[in-house]
């Protein structure tokens, strides 16, 4: 009975957590990401939105990352402290440690902010914009953390999290 129970939670949770989804209007999954949220465009963030938030959400954390660059997985974008309430972020976010409360992490180019697409000529390159759900109105850090720190923080209070892919070659 206990294991029924389980199995039960357990699908349960993945019915639930299958709701919660990641969308941009400047692309869809598996597209190419328009110049303009490049580095050989404007660099500007692409605008996101979101929906089906889990239950018990007191905060987002978005990490946008590149797994195909040649050094090993590039870090791109890292916010945090992102209001429950929020559905969504605006293209071309200000490149600012803390923008009304939600705080924006060093990326790998060494800036605060969004750092848009910039793959060495080549294949294309995939990038992933993870969002995190979690039981935590802060992660009580200082804008411009690392990514090991936001990580770490999150540690034990994710309860949901979805993501959108684009590409992009140059």
């Amino acid at each position: 009975m206990k294991r029924l129970i389980l199995l039960f939670f357990f699908i349960y949770s993945i019915a639930f957590a299958g709701n919660f989804k990641i969308t941009s209007p400047a692309f869809k999954y598996g597209d190419f990401i328009p110049v303009k949220y490049t580095c050989d465009g404007k660099d500007l963030s692409p605008p996101l939105q979101w929906e089906n938030t889990p239950k018990g959400t007191k905060s987002f954390v978005l990490i946008v990352e590149d797994p195909d660059a040649p050094m090993g997985t590039f870090t791109h974008w890292i916010v945090y402290d992102i209001p429950a309430l929020s559905t969504g972020i605006a293209e071309d976010f200000p490149k600012k440690i803390e923008v009304k409360g939600i705080k924006q992490g060093i990326n790998d180019f060494g800036r605060v902010g969004y750092g848009g697409p910039c793959p060495p000529p080549g294949k294309p390159h995939r990038y992933f914009f993870k969002l995190f759900a979690i039981d935590i109105p802060s992660l009580n850090l200082k804008g411009g953390a690392t990514k090991s720190e936001v990580i770490k923080s999150l540690n034990g209070h994710i309860i949901g999290t979805t993501q959108i892919m684009g590409l992009y070659r140059r």
